[in-house]
Parts: C-alpha cells; structure tokens; sequence
C-alpha cells in the first residue's frame, strides 16, 4: 500500500483533512469526504460509509477504496467486484 494511501486513510478514519498529492480528505458538515483526482470516491457520515469509483476503473481508485474498512475490490476481466458483488462503480452503502 502507498504511503499517500495509508496517511489518508488514516485520516478519514480520524475525520481530519488532508491534501497529498492527488488524494484529499475533507470534513464537510458531519461529513468526511475522500478525494481522488478531484472526485469523490468516499463519503463517510454518522459512521455510514458509501463508495463510488466516479466512473473511474483505475488500479489507485480500487486502491484507495480498498484501503477503507469493510471494502473488497476485486477485478476478473475488467469487471470489478465490490465484497463478492459486481459492481459498476455506482453508489454503495457498506455498513
């Protein structure tokens, strides 16, 4: 795992912002917010967590997200699987 990813990991888990490089955490309203590119790919409120690979199907998109508690991403002939399930990348509650 990448540095950029486990120090901004760390920091959703806190719920405090951080910018490195093309990842950023923002805390927003009750809400924390990952970043990738510009694109929200996380958003955790009120301990619910949602993912989204905003239209994304990059090997440091599933890595962020796969980085982030109770999330699997796994790839079989460009499909992703999101914990077992084909996944488009839409919006998916996980806890």
């Amino acid at each position: 795992m990448k540095v950029i990813t486990q120090k901004s990991i760390q920091a959703f888990n806190s719920n405090k912002a951080i910018k490195l490089s093309n990842t950023e955490v923002r805390v927003e309203e009750g809400k924390t917010k990952l970043y990738l590119f510009g694109n929200l790919i996380a958003v955790k409120e009120e301990g619910v967590l949602r993912v989204s690979n905003a239209g994304w199907d990059t090997n440091t998109t599933k890595e962020r997200l796969n980085a982030l508690d109770n999330v699997h991403i796994k790839q079989k002939n460009f499909q992703w699987y999101l914990n077992g399930e084909e996944w488009n990348g839409a919006w998916r509650t996980i806890n």
